[in-house]
């Protein structure tokens, strides 16, 4: 506890993974919506499924460059304290 109301370690990268995981559930809920209002179709089929992967693929590219952000920062202080 010490560590964070301190800010010797970032909270954010564990939040990161939460937010990560929320949007992946956004995406396939999004995904499911689109794809099997008012009957399904080949159109609408597709439609889902694109919807589902370019979500589950567009979160991810985010979540990780954020990451890598403070992947940054820790070894910047790394370099810093030798």
């Amino acid at each position: 506890m010490k560590d964070i109301f301190f800010f010797d370690s970032m909270l954010t990268p564990k939040i990161i993974t939460l937010v990560y995981w929320f949007l992946l559930f956004v995406a396939c809920v999004v995904g499911l919506m689109f794809g099997g209002v008012g009957g399904v179709t080949f159109g609408k089929f597709i439609l889902g499924i694109a919807i589902i992967i370019g979500g589950a693929v567009t979160a991810r590219i985010w979540c990780e460059l954020l990451i890598v952000l403070f992947k940054i920062d820790e070894n910047i202080k790394k370099i810093a304290d030798k």
